[in-house]
């Protein structure tokens, strides 16, 4: 099995570590992300300027790029042998409408696009808390395999968001569940000229049953997403 694992935080970042060391035993894996942090940058591509591609390491590209262009360039050019792309592990949810403005998801999305098969992995930090890498690998690890021994029909993708706070090893459930459509509770403060967004990821409503809903629960949420 031939994987490529991108993400939007840029190529050095620890959850795209975590990635393949988690997944380095599955197959040959290809990464293939940003130069940069590109988080928040949605579905956008570049098509009229050129895009730095610089080998870094065998099999490890570096992307002057967004998210959604590392896959056109992983599956296009580097890889089009490709079996999976996973975008990931993005330190932070991406559920709701964030799936909207996430390049993780993006990239999940281009690839399905492609007609590729592609999972976007995200990990949810609670209020006070920070990422215990070790126990996200351990419970992404155990998602992502069931994962990709599942058939997964054409321009469908899978979206993931780990709940947080987690403890290495534990018990966690899963749960399949639709896309929360509520938007964040959020304003606008003005500072002269300018406004200032205000809002807060943690307090946003939640649609029982749904992802935000699931996740914030304490159960890791999987989202099957249409192109």
């Amino acid at each position: 099995m031939k994987l490529i694992l991108t993400n939007d935080d840029g190529v050095d970042a620890p959850g795209l570590q975590i990635l393949f060391e988690t997944l380095h035993t599955d197959g040959e894996i290809i990464v293939a992300a940003p130069d940069g942090p590109r988080s928040g940058v949605g579905h956008q591509v570049t098509t009229h300027l050129p895009i730095l591609v610089r080998e870094l390491s065998a099999g490890r590209y570096s992307i002057g790029g967004t998210p959604a262009d590392c896959a056109r360039i992983a599956l296009k050019v580097l890889a089009p042998d490709a079996d999976w792309l996973i975008a990931g592990i993005n330190p932070g949810a991406n559920l709701g409408s964030d799936v909207y403005n996430s390049g993780t998801v993006a990239a999940a999305r281009e690839a399905a696009i492609l007609g590729f098969r592609s999972i976007a992995i995200s990990q949810y930090v609670a209020r006070g808390h920070t990422i215990d890498w070790k126990a996200t690998a351990f419970h992404a690890g155990s998602i992502l395999k069931m994962l990709l021994a599942q058939p997964l029909a054409k321009e469908h993708f899978w979206n993931v968001n780990l709940p947080h706070p987690l403890k290495p090893e534990s018990a966690l459930e899963f749960e399949c569940c639709d896309i929360d459509t509520l938007p964040h509770n959020y304003v606008y403060r003005r500072e002269g000229e300018s406004y200032v967004y205000e809002g807060v990821i943690h307090d946003r409503p939640r649609q029982p049953g749904r992802d935000v809903d699931v996740c914030f629960g304490g159960k890791t949420a999987i989202t099957l997403l249409v192109i």
